[in-house]
């Protein structure tokens, strides 16, 4: 894939022609990163936007205690840290690599620069911003109508997409981050996953043996 078909899959640059995709791809730079690298932290001065072309980033945010709440994985070809783009205002939450990674760095001056000379293209904003709505609503949702159990269900569908077996991309730690639950809270939902034949566990690899049973607890 290139660069400007890595660009153009986002809702922010899906439109832009190739002139202004072209301004946007000079002023960027690919950054490789190790698990546990951090591209950015609370509150930070923001600067930059980023595009996943390899890995997982963790977007989360830690409670004064120590605790993590893991808001959403970037996978390939999903796009981040826009917010200061928009506002000026420091990062909302920290972007940590879950693994080896590579991203894309793009710089909000070049970006601001289209969007200024062609405020049309606005409207790939908004619905960047919709789509961030609904998966806040979608997280509040589940946070008020699923207990522990069901977050957790939940979780590992979307982990495994469409693959019955799958090896967890994630720490434990970091799932219960997902869940917004503790550690061994989220380990008892999935032992008694194992217990009732839902799924087979063995260390991070996972087998869905009941798909129909997982998806209904998850709702």
């Amino acid at each position: 894939m290139t660069d400007a078909e890595l660009l153009r899959g986002t809702e922010l640059f899906a439109e832009l022609d190739d002139s202004a995709i072209g301004r946007v791809i000079a002023a960027s730079s690919s950054r490789a990163l190790r698990r546990g690298d951090v591209l950015f932290t609370e509150s930070a001065v923001p600067e930059h936007l980023y595009v996943v072309e390899e890995g997982r980033i963790a977007i989360a945010s830690k409670s004064d205690d120590g605790r993590e709440s893991v808001f959403a994985l970037m996978e390939r070809g999903e796009l981040f840290g826009e917010m200061g783009l928009l506002d000026g205002l420091g990062r909302s939450a920290e972007a940590r690599a879950l693994g080896p990674s590579q991203i894309t760095e793009i710089p909000y001056g070049p970006v601001r620069a289209v969007f200024e000379e062609r405020p049309e293209l606005l409207w790939g904003v908004v619905a960047l911003l919709a789509g961030r709505l609904r998966s806040m609503d979608s997280a509040l949702a589940d946070s008020v109508f699923l207990d522990v159990t069901g977050r957790t269900a939940k979780r590992l569908l979307e982990l495994a997409a469409h693959q019955d077996e799958f090896v967890l991309p994630i720490t434990q730690e970091e799932l219960a981050g997902m869940v917004g639950a503790s550690r061994e809270r989220v380990n008892k939902a999935i032992a008694s996953f194992v217990r009732l034949g839902w799924i087979d566990q063995s260390d991070r690899r996972y087998r869905i043996l009941d798909r129909e049973q997982i998806t209904r607890r998850a709702r």
